[in-house]
């Protein structure tokens, strides 16, 4: 790809999760039906056959072949009690002083800091483990209620689900949001989920369909051009305005107008990815009132404005 992010390694060795390996090896490794052209070139390197709990890989290539990837992407490690292979470590930094983008996923952030990688920077892991990660690597940031930390050129995501989120996050910075999204409904996975959510949600969205939340989210994603309210919200859920705010809490991790706000951007994003509607009509579509309002909150979330978010994505297309 000419944009520089087409060549994705999984850095592999004994002692890793294949929970978080098969999540970046889905992401990556097979396009949505609804994306044209060429995807990732997707690579599993490792010294040799590696075992996984119950499971034997044969890796494509060695771990030498990580120099040279766009992004390197570390799997969860089993036992944080136990230090990462040195050769996997010499690898991982190598490849990030080669230029690539390096993440890991879940407990994959051990191996990061012992390659020196987070010293200085933030950068999270799986809830359990993350004072054993800040006691263990006082240079590090640790910020442990976060889904993911995204440093740029290093990023770090909590355990399990939220390593989709990182991965989908990887794909909306490299395609876009609306090449995410394709990809997150091909997995039946949310499309986005802020990486500043809280880890731990204690009452997450129930299957049943009477959930207090299951139709109103719909319904406000359908009305993001209107000027929706908290009490517009608790009127249409049925119940006061405070208890609107614990459900979404409970829910989703933040609050009703925050998470209005974070599909106002996403839709903001889309547009300006795949339509040429201006600043102004986009704020219209997006609820955000005036031209001015969007770019004040898109700066703010997206850290560009909109006209240069546009510019970059299609220069990168």
């Amino acid at each position: 790809m000419e944009n520089g992010v087409g060549t994705v390694a999984l850095a592999v060795t004994d002692g890793m999760l294949h929970f978080e390996l098969s999540v970046a090896h889905e992401v990556f490794g097979s396009a949505p039906d609804a994306v044209q052209g060429h995807w990732y070139d997707l690579a599993v390197c490792g010294p040799g056959p590696v075992r996984f709990d119950r499971f034997l890989l044969e890796p494509d290539r060695g771990l030498d072949r990580l120099v040279g990837a766009d992004t390197v992407i570390v799997p969860g490690w089993a036992d944080v009690d136990v230090a990462p292979p040195a050769e996997l470590v010499d690898a991982v930094r190598a490849a990030h002083e080669a230029g690539a983008r390096v993440a890991s996923l879940c407990t994959g952030a051990f191996v990061l800091a012992a390659a020196g990688l987070l010293d200085g920077r933030r950068a999270t892991t799986h809830w359990a483990h993350t004072a054993a990660l800040a006691a263990r690597y006082p240079a590090v940031v640790v910020d442990p209620d976060v889904l993911y930390v995204d440093e740029g050129s290093v990023l770090t995501s909590a355990g399990k689900a939220a390593a989709m989120d990182l991965c989908l996050h990887l794909v909306r910075l490299d395609r876009g949001s609306a090449t995410a999204n394709a990809a997150a409904r091909r997995l039946v996975v949310p499309p986005h989920r802020a990486g500043g959510q809280a880890q731990f949600v204690t009452a997450p969205v129930p299957e049943q369909d009477d959930h207090p939340l299951g139709d109103l989210l719909p319904w406000a994603i359908e009305r993001l051009d209107r000027a929706l309210t908290v009490d517009d919200l608790a009127r249409r859920a049925r119940m006061s305005s405070r208890h609107l705010g614990r459900h979404f809490r409970a829910t989703t991790g933040t609050t009703p107008l925050q998470w209005l706000l974070t599909q106002r951007i996403r839709r903001a994003q889309e547009l300006l990815e795949r339509t040429d509607d201006s600043v102004d009509s986009i704020a219209t579509a997006t609820g955000m009132g005036t031209a001015t309002t969007l770019r004040r909150h898109f700066n703010r979330t997206v850290g560009v404005p909109p006209d240069t978010y546009r510019r970059t994505f299609r220069r990168n297309k």
